[in-house]
């Protein structure tokens, strides 16, 4: 009898019930690893996240004219809730969790909304009426996502590795704006020292990389970020400012700005930015299922919708806002391959923590923007390095396919390459139109139909396709996606 095959590195482990074909052993994605690694390996996805959960709140806390203690207050809630949607979908409720290694937490893509709301409702009504509408929306799209994830059945090879390589595109301007210092309308922004202290950054942890093996390796990422904090603290990039007002326990008490408020308009924005989350999470969804070699089917994507649903159903009664996949988790999974979705379930916890604890939250606030940058170069380009290798996976000799790989890319990275591009449409169509992802994502699943599905409909039956119409692998004559 064969020997039972090995697990590659001690990392990849978890817990389900699912095993390997062939063998006893658990799926990398389910196994667990000892505490030590599970906790320090969870951190660095908290440590990649970081500073997108705390930016909306700080934004929107900033606009209404919070005060530093309530400000503090609204980011600790932002934190507690991504950790609680984040074990939701990690670990999962009956339905509920695409049980994939996933971060939450809150959209940016509902922070132009939610100042639209601000400006129009005004700062005494907005967090108010911004959480009733977060509400509303919320139940809207737990209703919605059995429905929604039938799109899967549309996301070919050639459409999943478009989106992925998308989603890694689209994440750069992001590392590219915290090299520089994170805020445009600093005076340092873009100042020597910061763009210095990213390539600093980036030159550690591609020497980790590089240079050492196993665990060490695997936490390459968070060990860069700690060796450019402290090199950053000479230079004076390093704030521990907030440490002094911070208190040890804190908890989100419910409600703590109001009973939520319904308003129509708001609703509407809301909903759409609701719609627009879930294609994103669909999309990161099948980029992650690629990157962890458990491809997420109909059911996973709509469990995993479900969780990010219910999660953001819940966030607003704890002062919190609509939460969804984080995609630059995705690349952090990529370049360690660490596909435990225990690790993600411990980095979850870990945000529970921060959000009651202001204090540990602050600490983890005082690595510099830049320094995050430097990190965010190799984590958001293993993501666009991800799609590239999905792409492979088609049949790229097909003209047609070409065609739906290029127009869709240009389409997405419109966002990237002109920010501006859509300014004189109304701002409901620039919530949907701004995010490249989706675009690009809307794009190519709808050239894919044009191509191959709606040709394929109207061919005689028994009439063979050409190569490369369908999924990867799939040979001329082999039926289309969903046929």
């Amino acid at each position: 009898m064969a020997e039972k095959p090995r697990s590659s590195a001690r990392n990849n482990t978890q817990a389900d019930s699912e095993h390997t074909p062939g063998g006893d052993e658990k799926h990398p994605v389910d196994q667990s690893l000892p505490p030590l690694e599970l906790v320090t390996t969870g951190l660095q996805h908290v440590a990649a996240m970081y500073a997108g959960v705390v930016a909306p709140p700080l934004i929107i806390g900033a606009a209404v004219g919070l005060s530093v203690t309530e400000l503090t207050f609204l980011t600790g809630a932002s934190l507690f809730l991504a950790g609680v949607a984040t074990l939701l979908q990690t670990i999962g409720v009956w339905k509920i969790g695409a049980r994939l290694p996933f971060v939450n937490g809150v959209t940016f893509a509902s922070v132009a909304p939610m100042l639209a709301i601000n400006k129009s409702e005004g700062a005494e009504d907005a967090l108010p009426v911004i959480f009733g509408a977060c509400m509303v929306a919320a139940a809207l799209g737990f209703a919605v996502a059995p429905y929604f994830s039938k799109l899967v059945r549309f996301f070919p090879p050639v459409v999943t590795g478009t989106v992925i390589t998308l989603i890694g595109v689209s994440l750069m301007p992001v590392a590219f704006n915290w090299a520089q210092g994170g805020d445009p309308a600093a005076p340092s922004f873009g100042a020597a020292k910061n763009i210095a202290m990213a390539g600093i950054t980036l030159v550690v942890v591609l020497l980790l990389h590089r240079f050492t093996r196993g665990f060490v390796k695997q936490i390459a990422v968070l060990l860069g970020l700690a060796v450019g904090t402290l090199l950053a603290i000479p230079v004076g990039l390093t704030d521990f400012s907030a440490l002094k007002s911070a208190d040890v326990v804190g908890f989100p008490t419910p409600f703590h700005f109001g009973a939520p408020q319904f308003a129509v308009a708001a609703i509407v924005s809301m909903c759409i930015v609701m719609l627009v989350s879930m294609t994103e999470s669909t999309a990161d969804m099948l980029a992650l299922g690629e990157i962890v070699e458990r491809p997420a089917d109909e059911k996973t994507i709509a469990a995993g919708l479900r969780a990010d649903t219910l999660g953001s159903f819940v966030s607003p009664f704890f002062n919190g806002f609509l939460a969804t996949a984080f995609a630059q988790n995705i690349g952090l999974v990529a370049m360690t391959k660490i596909r435990s979705r225990w690790v993600v379930a411990a980095g979850g916890g870990i945000l529970i923590l921060l959000g009651l604890c202001p204090a540990a939250a602050a600490l983890v606030a005082t690595v510099p923007q830049p320094v995050l940058g430097g990190a965010g170069v190799v984590l958001f380009g293993s993501v666009a390095a991800s799609g590239i290798r999905t792409l492979a996976k088609a049949d790229l000799g097909n003209d047609d396919n070409i065609v739906i790989v290029a127009v869709s890319l240009a389409v997405g990275v419109v966002p990237v390459a002109a920010p501006d591009f859509y300014h004189v449409l109304p701002g409901s169509a620039r919530i949907i139109l701004d995010s490249g992802i989706s675009t690009g994502c809307a794009t190519a699943v709808l050239l894919n139909l044009v191509f191959h599905h709606w040709r394929a409909a109207r061919r005689e039956g028994g009439t063979r396709r050409p190569a490369g119409d369908g999924p990867a692998g799939a040979g001329p004559g082999a039926p289309l996606p969903g046929e």
